[in-house]
């Protein structure tokens, strides 16, 4: 049960905010509501938004939380003094000091994807996710010289999510193969990958995780078995150690942190913004 209610207000889409704020959220024990506001755009829908917030305030009994990224300072000024919250201008609270350290004015741009449509990084992305969702799971062998990175691992050990963020985040074109029983009886890597070893990535996991997970999709087969887990994981870990590649287990890591493992093996240079 949540115990208050978080607003992400902006004038665009509401990521900025949002991620910002979810950020600074998580240092907290607690579980709020969260709302999305996008497109504030005027100061009609300023009102309407001032409106919503109060009313949650009441029903409530306690001041929600409201987090923005808004440009207009028409906007901003109704939501600052109509809300019965505590309100977070982010613009506020670091582009402006910037401005005056700096010495320039900021481009005041309604979001970070103002025009982005038009950047090249938004086609290299594109072309990365596409990339990324042809080579899921050993779908394709084709242009593996292309690819990036080569993430390769037991099922469900976390390599199609964590190729998509790269390819999402990042714009690498990130392919992904799975390790099976085959791969451990001949006791050497699938041929199709023996000429990209530099690009190799291997996700690891540990079993009793790995059995979790795969009784959620074939509950009760031998495929979820801690058996047949701790067999695999072992045999894929042995594989790695042989080959010499690289490798880190995702039993306790997030998206974003297995993908910043990688990039500082394999593509450090992409951490630079």
């Amino acid at each position: 049960m949540h115990t208050r209610t978080v607003f992400f207000i902006s004038d665009g889409t509401g990521i900025t905010a949002e991620t910002f704020g979810n950020a600074i959220l998580a240092q907290f024990e607690f579980k709020p509501r969260h709302v999305r506001l996008p497109f504030i755009d005027t100061v009609d829908k300023a009102h309407q938004v001032v409106r919503q917030v109060n009313h949650t305030a009441e029903a409530e009994g306690r001041r929600p939380v409201v987090f923005t990224t808004l440009v207009n300072v028409e906007v901003l000024q109704v939501i600052e003094q109509g809300c019965k919250a505590m309100v977070l201008d982010m613009f506020g609270t670091f582009v402006r000091p910037l401005e005056i350290e700096l010495e320039m004015k900021s481009s005041h741009r309604v979001g970070r994807f103002s025009d982005v449509s038009k950047s090249k990084e938004y086609h290299d992305r594109i072309e990365a996710i596409n990339y990324s969702l042809a080579h899921d799971d050993g779908q394709s062998n084709r242009d593996m010289e292309h690819a990036d990175v080569i993430l390769v691992g037991v099922s469900r050990s976390g390599k199609t999510p964590t190729s998509l963020y790269l390819a999402m985040q990042y714009g690498l074109k990130a392919a992904n193969y799975p390790l099976i029983p085959d791969d451990f009886e001949r006791r050497q890597l699938p041929p199709a990958l023996a000429p990209h070893r530099r690009k190799i990535f291997g996700l690891t996991i540990q079993p009793e995780r790995l059995a979790e997970i795969r009784n959620e999709r074939r509950p009760n087969s031998k495929y979820a078995a801690l058996d047949n887990c701790r067999h695999e994981v072992a045999e894929a870990e042995a594989m790695m150690r042989r080959e010499g590649i690289r490798w880190l287990s995702t039993t306790t890591k997030s998206i974003e942190e297995i993908a910043t493992t990688i990039l500082q093996e394999i593509r450090p240079e992409r951490l630079d913004y």
